[in-house]
This record gives C-alpha cells, structure tokens and sequence, in this order.
C-alpha cells in the first residue's frame, strides 16, 4: 500500500535512472515505515489479555482488581489506541473520554468513550473542553480504580487547560511565539507545564490515589517521559526557573502577555506551587509504558534496506538542531559516502531520526524537513544516484499540508533552469514554494501517528 500518495510522480521527476533509482529506495524505505508503525502494530505488540490478567509491556495487572476502569487519552494517535484498548478490555471499562485530532471521525466500540476533536499546533477551545472532561472523570477514580492513560504526540497542544490567571487566547499567543523561536520540544514544553493545570505530572495527581497505566508514543528525542506531551502523569523535571530561562534565551520575555509572566514571577518567587517531582506521592502507582518511538521508525527503515539487498547504518535517532544546519550535515555525510563510500560500502543507506527546529527569519512557507532537504540538495550537487528525503512521521510539516520533501544530485541544476535561487529560497524560510515548483513534495495526508522525523540517505554508486 501507497501511503506516499505521489510516490510514482517523485520517482520519475529523477533525470537519469541512477536518480531515479535512489528516489524509489528512499520512497520505498519511507513508505515501509509508515505502514509499519502504526498504533495499532504498537499496541497489540505491547499489550495482550488473559481472562482478567492485562499484561503490558511484561508487568502483569489483574482486572479484577479495581472496581472501576477508566480510559482517557489524547495525541494524534489517541482514536487508534482507543479503539484497540476497547478491543482488549471493553467489557471491564466504566467510562471514558479521548482528545483526538481535529478531522478525525471517532466512534466507539463500546458506547462507554466519548470524545471531542482538538486543535493542533495552536490549542483551542475543543481542546479545553476535553481536557476538562479528562480532569473530571480521573478525579472520581479511587485507591480501588485503574486509569489507562493514551498519549501520543501533539496530546500537549490537544489539552491545553490553562492555570488560573491565564486565558486559552494568552496560552495560544505563547504557543506560537515558541514555535517560531526555534526552541526545541523539551524548552517548549518546558514553558508549557508551568502555564498549565494539566501538564507536568498534574494528570497523575488528579487521578491519585488511583492506580495509573500509561500507554505512551514518544515523539520526543530520548524518549523522556517528562517531555512527551508534557508528561502529564511523569514527575516533571523542569521548574518555572527552566521556563524563565526558555522565554529569556529566545528573547520572548517581553512579548509574552503579562499574565503569563505574572504567573512565572509568582513561581519564580514561590508564590506558585511547583509541577510534582520525582518522589512525590501522586506517582507511587503510576506506571509508564512507552510502546513507540523514533528508534523504531530507524531499525524498520534499516531492516527494509537490508530485506532489498543494501547496506545500512542508522546516524541517530536522537538529532536536533537548527534544520538548515542539520540538513548540510547530512549533506557532507551523503557527499562523502557517495564519493569515498564512507561510512558504509556502497550501495549504501543511510538512516537518521529526531526533530529538527526552524527559527523563521523570512516570510516563506516551509516545514523544518522541507528545510532540511533544501539545505542538504546544495551539498550534493552534481552527484550521481543519490538522493535525500525526509519526512515527518504524522505527514505534517510545519505548517504546510506536506510530510516533507525529496531531493537528489540534480535537483540544483532543475531550481536554476526553474529560475529558482536555492539559497534565496532557504534564507526566506520559503522551502514549501521551493519544492512544489519542483513537484518534490512528499504528501501522505495525516498518518495517525507521530514518532518525529525521519530521513533517508541513499548512495548507488
């Protein structure tokens, strides 16, 4: 199955059979990992039923242990794990409610979910009222109740409940002015949780002294449990001195709305209780599971390479950095492979994973893997059988209706026949207009889920 839906038109925009051949590996390879990983693979892998024994990620809960089980979740794969998790248990579950992504038609299986579509990146109004639902419901659990917990990626900004003092309109303004800075997923969810009356391990002091089962996709570099949708049942590791420090490094401080930097002020001095950290008593039966992550996405891509007879290495799942930055790395890496057949012999692969950041300084239109593979076609110039693409796993990048983009050694010469200026296009921030006038736009619609960024490097000859 094509998930890639232009896969045909980026292969044959290659000028020779050797760019051509490059294209379709790293078209194949990405199209593979999508198919893979999706929450459903991930849940049923992680999570299995015996009679009235769950057994999740190897530790083992009796059922028949709580009285009553509640299910709640939110992120861009929040419907899928639902689904499944009603699938496994939902003649034990009371009552349930789940954010999922805007556009999403959601029914349950059971009659017991309920659920509301939410924005995504910028949070709305939807989103407040799921998360207050949320709230709600895991507040009624008891010492003798369980509460399954499904966050995936963008469950921060689909539960955007905001501290008292603080209005959705203002948590809205600071989601943007973050998202434009540059500053990486941690740093912003950094400023997050401590705007936030649901963030920051607060989901798991609602819900204590029930026991808490949490269900985790990361989308996060590292895998770290207090950033991932801004660990709302993790003990958080960050402190309104961190979230001072983030709006001060990216120079927001003073364009931030006063009530958010009141808030800050009051917890810098103490007024405001700190998020919970490690150690405190709301996490004493709280169990978190990660079933997904970018490592994941890497070894498929690495495993399909290997399955169409080439040699493979992954980088990193872990990179970040500016993506203009990252994308002529990757470049140099590319270059030298094609030319040296280092690190790896040819026919080479060439994986690596994470999230990169875009600090807008022009006025175009982009996404940070558009910018990225913008970056690295300037590196790779002039070379034979190779090509680059990179994706973001949801489909979405940045603010643009495509997952990313492609290019190989002569998508330069094609810009200027074009009349297009490569660096131009770069320093305007503008890599969306670059590639769709190249038709090297990668489009695969929302896929569901969300493990970050994932590129290919291939090198034939």
């Amino acid at each position: 199955m094509e998930i890639i839906r232009n896969f045909e038109s980026l292969i044959y925009n290659g000028l020779t059979d050797g760019d051509r051949r490059a294209r379709a590996i790293c078209l194949n390879i990405l199209n593979r990992v999508l198919e893979e990983i999706n929450p459903v693979n991930m849940i049923k892998s992680n999570v299995t039923r015996n009679g009235s024994m769950l057994n999740v990620c190897g530790v083992t809960f009796n059922l028949d242990d709580f009285q009553h089980i509640y299910l709640v979740g939110f992120g861009k794969s929040s419907h899928v794990m639902s689904l499944i998790m009603e699938q496994l248990i939902g003649d034990r579950i009371s009552k349930g409610f789940i954010n999922v992504y805007r556009g999403v038609k959601f029914k349950s299986l059971t009659g017991k979910v309920e659920f509301i579509e939410a924005g995504h990146p910028i949070p709305d109004t939807n989103g407040q009222k799921g998360a207050e639902e949320i709230v709600r419901i895991v507040s009624e659990a008891s010492e003798h109740d369980l509460v399954i917990c499904l966050i995936s990626g963008g469950g921060s900004s689909m539960t955007p409940l905001p501290a008292d003092g603080i209005s959705l309109e203002e948590k809205q303004q600071v989601t943007q002015l973050l998202l434009k800075s540059g500053a990486t997923i941690e740093e912003v969810n950094a400023v997050r949780k401590h705007i936030s009356a649901f963030k920051g391990g607060l989901l798991a002091k609602y819900a204590h002294p029930a026991r808490v089962v949490s269900l985790i996709i990361s989308d996060v570099v590292g895998d770290k449990l207090d950033v991932i949708s801004s660990g709302p049942t993790s003990p958080d590791s960050s402190t309104f001195q961190d979230a001072y420090r983030v709006l001060v490094k990216y120079n927001l401080w003073h364009h931030i709305p006063e009530a958010v930097r009141r808030r800050i002020e009051a917890g810098l001095n103490g007024e405001v209780e700190e998020t919970p950290k490690p150690r405190d008593i709301v996490f004493e039966k709280v169990h978190n599971f990660i079933v997904g992550s970018n490592r994941l996405a890497c070894r498929i891509a690495a495993r399909t390479a290997g399955e169409i007879g080439l040699n493979s290495t992954i980088l990193s799942s872990a990179i970040e950095g500016e993506a203009r930055h990252v994308g002529s790395v990757y470049g140099g890496i590319l270059f030298e492979e094609a030319l040296e057949g280092c690190p790896i012999k040819k026919p080479a692969v060439l994986i690596a994973g994470g999230e990169t950041t875009v600090t807008v300084r022009g006025s175009g239109i982009g996404g940070r893997n558009q910018e990225l593979v913008l970056a690295a076609c300037m590196k790779i110039r002039g070379l034979r059988s190779v090509a680059i693409a990179s994706i973001g796993t949801d489909g979405v990048d940045g603010l643009t209706d495509a997952a990313g983009a492609i290019a190989d050694g002569k998508t330069v010469q094609r810009a200027f026949e074009a009349n297009l200026d490569p660096e131009e296009y770069l320093n305007n921030n503008d890599s969306y207009r670059f590639f769709k006038e190249l038709n090297d736009l990668v489009f695969t619609g929302p896929t569901g889920v969300n493990l970050m960024d994932i590129a290919v490097m291939v090198a034939l000859e």
